[in-house]
């Protein structure tokens, strides 16, 4: 008889700003047994690890915090990584992605093996790059491959919506989709307060001009938040510390998130039902003419990027054999 599990574990990969964030909302709502940490910055993971560990001993959480290695977290139920280079200035957005590639490569290539019920959560920015990456990196299947995409996004929207409806942003439900970045989108047409439509509960949002701030607002607040004080990490940590809950209690939440799209050739947000598996299924949307524009503008855009991250790679590679031939000569 196999032995049962009894404990349950979610990784973080980097104990950064939103990764200890992220490790502190976990112990303050514990959803499993324990938070390992794992980080290359010894010093900074030690102290981060302790500290967390302080606020464990008020006595209401039975969630333990501890060190790790990259072994260890390829054992956990959930990895989360938010573990990645920072632009540097000057730096193209592909130099960052070509760093950011090489840093997961390594990352998973010290987890092996990693386990096949192992649900991968993907932080760290490009996400919807990065996530379409880690599916082949890992090894793992599709649907246990997740991106926090647009989850924030549409949190931010709905508070927007929310404040100007004056009602709880929980009774809406509106989506941003696509890229969690410049090429993201709001899914207007689908919108609705309650069972009502939008258009019919705030009749303001049908104007192009309120829609466009609205937009701006959901887009650039991270940007404004980053130009202010250097990083955003209570509200991505507690986006993340949401998504590992529904995982791990199996609740079958619709959230929109970035996940691998056969028919568009890229990772990018749409509402799916998550669970312990992952992704369990795709929910359908419908989008209006202008909306599906934007979805194909979207993924096009990515899959350039994408075209031009393999590139680099391909090209570090073979200097990589070129040095070693050399070497060897």
């Amino acid at each position: 008889m196999p032995e049962q599990k009894l404990k349950t574990s979610i990784a973080i990969l980097g104990c950064g700003d939103v990764g200890s964030t992220l490790a502190y909302t976990l112990i303050l709502n514990p959803v499993c047994s324990e938070v390992i940490l794992v980080d290359p910055k010894t010093a900074l993971l030690e102290a981060q690890v302790r500290d967390l560990s302080d606020a464990t001993y008020r006595g209401n959480t039975g969630t333990r915090v501890r060190a790790g290695t990259h072994k260890d977290a390829g054992q956990a139920d959930i990895v989360v990584i938010t573990a990645g280079a920072k632009q540097k200035p000057g730096e193209s957005r592909l130099s960052l992605l070509s760093r950011n590639l090489h840093i997961l490569s390594s990352i998973f290539s010290a987890m092996q093996p990693i386990s096949p019920h192992t649900i991968l959560l993907l932080v760290a920015n490009p996400v919807d790059i990065l996530t379409y990456f880690a599916r082949k990196l890992s090894g793992l299947p599709e649907s246990q491959v997740i991106g926090t995409g647009t989850s924030l996004d549409s949190a931010r929207l709905r508070g927007i919506l929310a404040t100007k409806a004056d009602v709880s942003p929980s009774s809406i439900m509106a989506y941003v989709l696509g890229e969690h970045g410049d090429s993201q989108f709001i899914a207007w047409s689908s919108a609705t307060i309650g069972v009502t439509p939008l258009s019919m509960a705030l009749p303001s949002s049908t104007d192009p001009t309120f829609r466009a701030e609205i937009a701006s607002h959901t887009r650039g607040a991270a940007g404004s938040i980053i130009a202010a004080k250097g990083c955003t990490a209570y509200g991505i940590g507690n986006m993340a510390a949401s998504i590992c809950k529904y995982i791990m209690y199996d609740q079958l939440t619709v959230r929109p998130l970035s996940f691998y799209q056969p028919e568009l050739g890229c990772c990018l947000s749409m509402p799916a039902i998550i669970g312990r598996k992952g992704i369990t299924r795709v929910m359908p949307i419908e989008l209006d003419e202008r909306e599906k524009r934007e979805l194909e503008d979207c993924a096009n855009g990515l899959r350039a990027v994408i075209e031009g991250a393999e590139k680099e790679l391909e090209a570090d590679q073979e200097l990589a054999k070129a040095l070693e031939k050399d070497k060897g000569a």
